[in-house]
């Protein structure tokens, strides 16, 4: 019977992270993202209309977070 060897990935140039660390980057920010425009809702009393604003509003704050902790 012939064992079965485990063939290594090529590396791709540009892809430090696997695929599954990169998902739950993804998940994480889209969490963060979640909570900060929960809370902007929160601080101007959940009056509804301004949910998108919210929203893109917390991406910026995030992704402003994040870049500044993961300096390229």
């Amino acid at each position: 019977m012939a064992s079965i060897q485990s063939v290594p990935r090529p590396k791709v140039p540009g892809k430090s992270q696997p695929v599954h660390e990169k998902a739950r980057a993804g998940e994480d920010r889209y969490r963060m993202i979640a909570e900060a425009a929960y809370r902007r809702a929160e601080q101007r009393g959940f009056v509804p209309g301004s949910e998108l604003q919210d929203w893109l509003a917390a991406e910026i704050e995030v992704d402003e977070l994040l870049a500044e902790s993961h300096p390229r």
